[in-house]
């Protein structure tokens, strides 16, 4: 007997507490439906805690049992097995050439050479079509130069430890891990296989001619997620700096906004392979970015097409306000609007390599960057790539001296759900509420949205960029995607339609204005604005009317890599089996996943906790009276130091108690005079007659119940096991000086009334915890509740609520059909209970009703 109370008391105060399991598997679940980003260290991490958790309760049964539970050792093993298959499941990389020649690449080969190559390549076969020359270093290349220089393990540590809430320590460790990619040297046979594809250039084109170095990864340039902006371009490239130019591109997997695009959107590290393509470099006279639709609605007859003096970076980087033509879509192609903005200065390849940035000569500041005739060849070049395609096209181009238009990438264009129609009967109209504080040019991605101003102006802001912040800058550069998930609209002066920074905003779904003229200066750091991007409006406050109609977030996250495997690893731990306890398949061999196995061990624990003082005959063999003034029977076993002094005899008193967790359950069970049961006569009837239709209740089960009130004790410690009228509860507290390892839990099972009573008594007793901050969960005809973390005094008038809640919950299933009743005694209670814990009232508690 001694070893085994000692055992118990070992378990239940020694061992460290065991976090709420179910809490954990219930934030993967809201995790799944939501629409918060997360990634797979969210899932890995979430499975080693129900791993252990779970190992723990296991153990727990089995010492409680005696060791026959020991099946649910091989269940937990062969669940967590399918666990860690799930989760090691990775995307097999495509293997052959390090190079492939841009004519030798097709659309079938994105998993070779990355999305983004793969276009160029098919549409580089199109008639009247023209790319730049090029290659392809691949996929098998980038597997190559990780294995060789061993970087994977030092990159999955990494990855482990990302943290989106703190931009300034991401960006110090992402930085150092581009430093580690740059300063690896490449294979040899790599190295070479570059040098040599270059030299073939060189055969196709000119001696010496300089490369424009594009990002063409796994994942970029897709249908749902074009990783725009986010990985580097480097132009201008000398053949001396080729192999160096590479490693840039392949380190800048690890940019800042590349690492928040991909937690965002759900992708895994180790999925993303990045290829890179090499192109001959132009010296365009005019480029920009065109869409084959009108990207707010596709039925609409409109092609979009932006355009500036030289390169199109200025037009993609969100530097400059691009020339806006709108075209038909059907033919004969025509210019049905145009909006020339002006541009004084241009982006061209520097003579050394790199950009340089010139003015523009001064009659062609507001001259358009393209001729009508060109804008028009342009729109059927669109129409043409849409057809090829099968989708409406997001397509970036040049247009060289000569007239000649070439192609640089062609991608899916992302569709907008147009919020306007559905805004236009709120908006903010002429004499009503404050009028606009400014205006802006270009709706880069529709919606209304408030919040307080942010002004970005430095990449040292980003740390600091506060959750529903509205983002204003200067400039819209792609590297404030890094902070998108955070905002809840963007405003900038200067950018287009086009822009990286207005596709990622789409994507996101974030409302952003751009071409709104001195907001910088206007607006300051902590104003409270509105932002209407579809009307192309800014108003100071907070415009109810306009956010009547909100749109909502896309799930970045559904359909994406990480998202599938978390719903393939809850496959494994939510699905319930054992739903019958009575039912012969309710054994350990059926648990399937780990709510079967919580489930039984839920059930088992219940029935363990409550034949232990059968088993061991604790009230004739170690247990005391309690002498308390109280007529009922409670008995106490000191598991230590719960009697002030030894106590002789087979009584104890009261005024002997040294438990600082009982003493404060016994105040609560004391502090309202328990009047009897709360009568229905109806629901009495019922009670009654369940009562003899049910095998496990026999004719002297009421008296024997009366009998088995046992408080386990120490200073510190207390388990309350009552078996009062027709039902079962336990109390189990452990209260010290450390908060952190103070908790409190309490379960409620059982009654004599029917499944639906029981189920709504414990429904009842659930909204009374979770009022005192209990973590409730209800299954069944079982309420289970825990508290933890908390510091004495808090959880002394907690657990004063719980010893009312053992006495007064007697019986209560006899009027759990009577809504009336119901209520009234839950007013009643919740009033009995503020009259004696110091525990502020909560407001709308004071007579609540229960539903349902």
């Amino acid at each position: 007997l001694t070893r085994q109370l000692l055992a118990f008391s070992r378990r239940q105060v020694l061992t460290p507490k065991v976090l709420n399991l179910n809490a954990v598997v219930s934030d993967m679940e809201k995790m799944l439906h939501g629409k918060r980003s997360f990634g797979m260290d969210f899932i890995r991490a979430n499975c080693t805690a129900i791993s252990v958790n779970l190992y723990k309760m296991i153990k727990g049964i089995n010492e409680l049992g005696g060791g026959k539970y020991w099946r649910l050792f091989e269940a937990a093993k062969d669940v967590f097995g399918k666990i860690d298959t799930a989760l090691a499941k990775r995307k097999a990389l495509a293997g052959g050439a390090f190079v492939i020649p841009l004519d030798h690449v097709d659309e079938t080969m994105a998993e070779q050479v990355g999305s983004k190559m793969a276009n160029l390549g098919s549409i580089a076969k199109l008639s009247g079509v023209r790319v730049p020359e090029g290659f392809t270093v691949t996929v098998a290349a980038y597997d190559r130069f990780i294995t060789y220089n061993n970087l994977q393990d030092e990159i999955n540590r990494w990855i482990s430890s990302i943290d989106l809430s703190d931009i300034k320590k991401l960006e110090e460790e992402a930085s150092r891990i581009r430093a580690v990619i740059l300063q690896a040297p490449l294979p040899p046979e790599l190295e070479e296989a570059i040098k040599d594809a270059y030299r073939r250039l060189e055969g196709k084109t000119t001696p010496g001619v300089k490369v424009a170095a594009r990002s063409s990864a796994l994942g970029e340039d897709q249908r749902k997620t074009t990783f725009a902006g986010q990985y580097r371009s480097i132009l201008n490239v000398d053949h001396t700096n080729i192999t160096s130019a590479y490693k840039e591109v392949l380190a800048s997997k690890y940019s800042l906004s590349a690492i928040a695009y991909r937690l965002n959107m759900g992708f895994r590290d180790e999925d993303i392979a990045m290829c890179v393509g090499f192109m001959a470099m132009i010296d365009p006279a005019a480029s920009g970015v065109a869409y084959s639709r009108n990207p707010e609605d596709f039925r609409r007859d409109q092609i979009i097409i932006n355009a500036t003096w030289g390169l199109a970076k200025a037009v993609v980087d969100g530097t400059t306000s691009p020339d806006l033509f709108v075209l038909s879509h059907t033919k004969p192609v025509k210019i049905l609007a145009k909006t020339i903005r002006r541009k004084e200065l241009k982006l061209v390849p520097a003579a050394g390599g790199g950009l340089s940035a010139v003015e523009v000569p001064e009659k062609e500041h507001e001259t358009p960057a393209v001729t009508d005739e060109q804008a028009i060849s342009l729109a059927e070049l669109c129409s043409r790539l849409e057809a090829h395609f099968g989708e409406p096209q997001d397509v970036e181009w040049s247009v060289l001296s000569d007239g000649s238009i070439l192609i640089l990438q062609c991608r899916p264009l992302i569709r907008l759900k147009p919020s306007k129609e559905a805004r236009e009967s709120t908006s903010v109209g002429e004499g009503i509420g404050p009028a606009p504080i400014l205006y802006g040019d270009v709706t880069a991605s529709p919606g209304v949205a408030t919040g307080p101003v942010f002004l970005l102006q430095h990449e040292d802001d980003m740390a600091h960029f506060p959750d529903g912040a509205v983002l204003v800058t200067k400039f819209a550069y792609p590297r404030w995607a890094a902070v998108l998930h955070k905002a809840a609209a963007v405003v900038a002066e200067y950018g287009g339609v086009a822009g990286h920074l207005a596709t990622v905003s789409r994507e996101f779904g974030i409302p952003a204005l751009f071409d709104v003229t001195i907001a910088t200066t206007t607006l300051k750091n902590g104003d409270m604005v509105t932002i209407d991007a579809d009307n192309g409006r800014i108003y100071p406050g907070r415009i109810q009317s306009l956010l009547a109609v909100p749109a909502e977030r896309p799930s970045l996250m559904k359909g994406s890599p990480v998202y599938n495997t978390l719903e393939g690893v809850l496959s494994y731990i939510s699905p319930l089996n054992l739903t019958d306890p009575d039912s012969l398949d309710f054994t350990t061999s059926k648990c399937q996943t780990v709510h079967d196995i919580t489930r039984f061990i839920h059930e088992m624990s219940v029935r363990e906790m409550f034949e232990f003082g059968d088993q061991y005959h604790l009230a004739r063999r170690a247990s005391k009276r309690l002498v308390c003034g109280v007529p009922m029977q409670w008995w106490v076993v000191d598991l230590e130091d719960g009697f002030k002094v030894p106590a002789e005899g087979k009584t104890v008193s009261i005024d002997n108690i040294g438990s600082i967790p009982m003493l404060a359950l016994w105040e609560g069970i004391t502090a309202i005079h328990w009047k009897g049961p709360a009568m229905d006569a109806r629901g009495m009837v019922s009670v009654m007659f369940e009562a003899t239709m049910r095998p496990d209740i026999g004719p002297d089960t009421g008296a024997n119940f009366a009998e088995r009130n046992y408080f386990m004790i120490s200073r510190h410690f207390c388990n309350l096991s009552s078996k009062l009228g027709f039902h079962f509860s336990t109390v189990e507290a452990f209260v010290g000086d450390i908060p952190g390892e103070n908790y409190a839990s309490f379960m409620f099972k059982g009654g004599a009334a029917d499944v639906v009573r029981r189920r709504r008594r414990v429904a009842f007793i659930g909204k009374i915890l979770r009022t005192f901050d209990f973590r409730v969960e209800v299954k069944e005809d079982v309420v289970s509740a825990r508290l933890e973390g908390c510091d004495q005094e808090f959880l002394k008038e907690r657990l004063k609520v719980l010893g009312y809640l053992v006495l007064h919950t007697r019986q209560l299933d006899m009027i759990m059909s009577n809504e009336a009743l119901v209520n009234y005694h839950l007013k009643k209670m919740l009033d009995d209970i503020y009259s004696f814990v110091k525990i502020e009232r909560k407001e709308g508690n004071k007579a609540p009703a229960l539903g349902g």
